[in-house]
């Protein structure tokens, strides 16, 4: 490409909405790309809106070619990851970098050795991508399932990408799945047996979770997570800011029958999280609720008619992992959403993840009820 490159930091309010326009131009003609909510892009930018920045820092930049920006990049440190264990992904001296797009190859290398020279500048000797910021939301890298559109809160990448990061020297690290299933099906007769057992047993309780305590069953759900996910590759705690966050973001399509939490003798030991694919009527409204996408989002949210159901997050506390009881539970509450996602909100296919590639116990159980990747997403480490 002619012209002269210039890799420049985002420095305000403009720049950061020059970066998140920046796909929309991109992605104009991909199909299968779904146009985020501008506002909700901009939020997770914001260190006053995203709780994530309460222990993290991160570095913006963008890509210039004749004043026209071709490229952007985030370069960033969470500081709850450097005290992790290393042998669970990050550890010390280890930054990372994300929300990467760029026109070309050339505008690609540019960027991601920007973001490596302010990593080394802050100490860091380490460097995964893309993580795009936290882990918690949209990891890795796209490289496997380009023909059809993400679910809600999973990304899209373009198919070059993969060439582009391998020739800048990184080697891919882990990788983690996403499954689908026909979900008007009812699983194998295994799993109903496992269920139907579930059910006489007097000290299983699978409840649906309470909106109108929000706040508390968020915690209960806090507190499986922190502990159940705690030995996974890649795992930083959530913090409260985080969650009060993504409470406020995840509420509007927060739905009681679509939330289990799992009691054994009366004590919570695994949830199950499942939304409605809000990508489904988000892909016609091109980021924007003006002139009239909020009132075709607010009648969406009142009651939600939708073909995709997505589970985000399930877990089961450690201390019952690997027991045939963790099994029992997800099946059952796994059951449970399935029924209701068909009968009241018109569902007719889930899909489960991510899903570490080395996460047995889960890939184990999505097999079992018959659903198939149809989605890889790549994290790459390189030494700095």
């Amino acid at each position: 490409m002619t012209g002269s490159l210039t890799i420049r930091p985002v420095t305000g309010k403009r720049d950061r909405k020059t970066f998140i326009d920046l796909p929309f131009h991109l992605y104009k003609d991909d199909p299968n790309w779904v146009p985020p909510l501008k506002r909700e892009a901009l939020g997770l930018l914001d260190p006053e809106k995203n709780g994530w920045y309460s222990h993290a820092k991160a570095q913006l930049f963008l890509a210039e070619r004749d004043g026209r920006v071709v490229g952007r990049i985030s370069a960033h440190i969470d500081l709850l990851a450097l005290d992790m264990p290393a042998a669970q992904g990050f550890g010390p001296g280890t930054g990372q970098w994300g929300l990467m797009e760029a026109e070309d190859d050339g505008v690609f290398r540019a960027l991601i050795e920007r973001a490596e020279q302010w990593l080394r500048e802050q100490g860091m000797t380490r460097v995964l991508g893309p993580i795009s910021q936290s882990i918690w939301e949209e990891p890795g890298l796209l490289i496997t399932g380009y023909d059809h559109p993400p679910s809600v809160m999973m990304g899209h990448a373009k198919p070059e990408y993969r060439g582009w990061i391998e020739a800048a020297g990184y080697a891919p690290v882990k990788q983690m799945m996403t499954y689908e299933l026909d979900i008007t099906q009812e699983f194998p007769p295994i799993v109903q047996r496992i269920i139907k057992s579930g059910e006489k047993n007097p000290r299983i309780n699978v409840r649906p979770v309470d909106k109108s305590r929000f706040d508390e069953e968020a915690a209960i759900i806090l507190g499986i997570l922190n502990d159940a996910w705690s030995d996974n590759w890649g795992f930083v705690p959530l913090t409260p800011p985080e969650i009060r966050d993504v409470g406020v973001k995840l509420k509007p399509i927060v739905f009681n029958d679509l939330i289990r939490i799992a009691e054994v003798d009366g004590v919570p030991v695994a949830f199950m999280i499942t939304l409605p694919d809000l990508n489904e009527p988000l892909k016609g409204l091109n980021g924007s609720l003006l002139p009239f996408g909020w009132a075709k989002l607010l009648l969406w949210l009142r009651k939600p008619k939708v073909r995709t159901m997505r589970v985000p997050l399930m877990g089961v506390v450690k201390s019952l992992q690997s027991s045939r009881m963790a099994s029992q539970l997800a099946f059952m509450m796994i059951e449970y959403i399935r029924r209701a996602a068909v009968q009241d909100y018109g569902a007719s296919r889930g899909e489960i993840g991510w899903i570490l590639d080395d996460n047995q116990g889960m890939r184990s159980i999505a097999e079992t009820i018959e659903s198939h990747v149809n989605k890889v997403y790549q994290v790459y480490e390189k030494a700095l």
